[in-house]
């Protein structure tokens, strides 16, 4: 896989300021430039144990269903509207499985696959997520996040070859300890809150750092000035390349 772009852009949830968020649309539109170099998503478990791309824990905001993710099979979330609440072009548009994905983004994008759990809300996630990567050969083509410390250690205990990284809205002054004692590869850090004297410190140690979610055009700039491999997560890709 090549990657066309210096600085590293990574289409949150897809182009989704575009397109609507998490949706096969969305990820092909940020396929389509080849100056983004990663999609963000975000993974759930279906009620019958199928890996499934949405955000929120919650169906209202994105298809107008009540209840949970995980209270529907994923028969049930395919046949619901995941578009129209953006516009009614993307009327089409599912819930997409994260096989779905990795069939279509294998060896033309990488990807930040979120896992989006808590409290150990959907046991089993982290190995029917490293066994769908190990059955396309992806390991080396993603990297797993997540706010949820114990997801990424069972990540690792799983697919140790499989880089990860530590979400986190916050900086406690034991993050360095945090990122060496969960064997992660990456600090993704909400933009708001970074500071220039951090991200040199994370690069000086070995470790990424990506800055989400960047959208405004003069917080863009504030990000691309902080360090020239700072990975920018953004809705609006196109912004950052102006």
């Amino acid at each position: 896989m090549t990657v066309n772009c210096k600085r590293t852009i990574v289409a949150h949830r897809g182009w989704s300021g575009v397109a609507p968020e998490n949706t096969m649309a969305a990820f092909r539109l940020a396929m389509s430039d080849p100056r983004i170099s990663w999609i963000e998503l975000d993974v759930q478990l279906s009620k019958d144990g199928i890996p499934v791309i949405i955000h929120d824990y919650k169906l209202r905001r994105t298809t107008g269903a009540t209840g949970a993710v995980k209270d529907y099979t994923y028969d049930q979330l395919s046949k619901l509207d995941n578009g129209s609440w953006l516009s009614p072009e993307f009327n089409q548009e599912r819930i997409p499985t994260l096989e779905q994905v990795l069939k279509e983004t294998k060896d033309r994008i990488h990807l930040n696959i979120e896992l989006k759990t808590k409290d150990n809300m959907y046991p089993g996630l982290e190995r029917a997520v490293t066994d769908l990567l190990e059955a396309y050969s992806m390991e080396n083509d993603v990297v797993i996040t997540s706010f949820d410390t114990r997801a990424l250690r069972e990540t690792k205990v799983l697919a140790p070859s499989i880089r990860t990284g530590l979400i986190t809205s916050i900086v406690p002054i034991t993050i360095r300890d945090q990122l060496r004692i969960l064997g992660a590869d990456l600090l993704s850090i909400d933009y708001r809150i970074v500071e220039p004297s951090l991200v040199n410190s994370m690069f000086e140690l070995g470790y990424d750092v990506m800055v989400w979610t960047v959208n405004e055009p003069r917080a863009i700039e504030q990000m691309r000035s902080l360090h020239p491999d700072v990975w920018i997560c953004t809705n609006f890709p196109d912004r950052v390349f102006s």
